[in-house]
């Protein structure tokens, strides 16, 4: 064999404890001969119990491995450098009464966070001021605005995250999952340098 190898690591993989991963597994190949076949069935990487939750595979150490199988072959990279395995340990059910409690204290949260906005805002004064200027009456109470209201404030947290339990409304992603992308991405990189073999610190002898 002989000629130009070009391979495009996978950003993310989602691996099982013990697995053994070949090089088409985590790499997109592509030449103009026949051995891409070949070279897609060469073993890569092992994952092992020190691995622990998550392991970054580098292109540089992928590369120097084909080098020493294949030196006939030239191996060029496109794209990232590295490749992050995912890898899934046994499951634990989530406990009924764990998932309960979280949601109550999010929903008591987010419920005091409103009413303290609307505390800070007067928005009670202000509903009352809506209705003396509207109606020409005083009213502590104007429920034919604070009704509506708080079921538009309701409609409108359900269309401004674009979800209502599983179903979306149109494409667009929403700002919460922007950030979500964005904070996946800066963790990623994270995992992928600190994992990283070659950038951990190694012992070196130094010479007085």
């Amino acid at each position: 064999m002989e000629g130009i190898i070009y391979l495009r690591l996978k950003k993310k993989l989602l691996v099982k404890e013990h697995a053994t991963l070949k090089l088409k597994d985590i790499a997109s190949l592509s030449s103009n001969g026949p051995e891409v076949r070949e070279l897609g069935e060469s073993l890569i990487y092992q994952v092992s119990p020190s691995d622990e939750n998550v392991a970054v595979i580098d292109v540089f150490t992928i590369i120097d491995k084909l080098n020493s199988c294949y030196p006939e072959l030239e191996f060029q990279h496109i794209g990232q450098a590295q490749t992050i395995l995912i890898i899934e340990t046994g499951k634990k059910q989530a406990s009924i009464f764990l998932v309960s409690m979280i949601w109550l204290l999010l929903f008591v949260g987010s419920a005091m966070a409103i009413m303290n906005f609307h505390y800070d805002v007067s928005m009670q004064e202000v509903q009352q001021r809506l209705h003396f200027l509207m109606t020409g009456e005083e009213l502590n109470y104007p429920l034919w605005l604070q009704i509506p209201y708080s079921f538009g404030l309701g409609v409108g947290m359900i269309l401004f995250f674009n979800h209502l339990f599983k179903k979306r409304f149109n494409e667009e992603p929403s700002p919460l999952e922007v950030e979500i992308f964005k904070y996946q991405q800066d963790l990623d990189n994270y995992v992928a340098y600190y994992e990283n073999e070659l950038n951990k610190p190694h012992d070196h002898n130094h010479s007085q």
